[in-house]
């Protein structure tokens, strides 16, 4: 496993942003072709598990991103 971790650092600390914008465009779609696959009783159950897991997954990043958005202001 630690392997694994350590070649996703590698490929991040060597991609631009486009790479990794590339990479979220991949994932969306990978996302919406399971979400197609899911049956209509179960929809409801799996939209509230998907607005969970973005809510608690973006506002971390967020919050990362305007911390050194922040800091490169203040440096200039």
């Amino acid at each position: 496993m630690k392997r694994i971790f350590d070649s996703a650092n590698a490929f991040v600390r060597e991609s631009d942003w486009k790479d990794l914008a590339v990479l979220k465009f991949c994932l969306l779609s990978l996302g919406l072709l399971a979400g197609m696959q899911i049956s209509e009783k179960c929809k409801k159950d799996v939209r509230i598990a998907a607005s969970a897991v973005f809510t608690l997954t973006y506002i971390p990043l967020m919050i990362k991103y305007l911390r050194i958005l922040i800091g490169k202001s203040e440096e200039t």
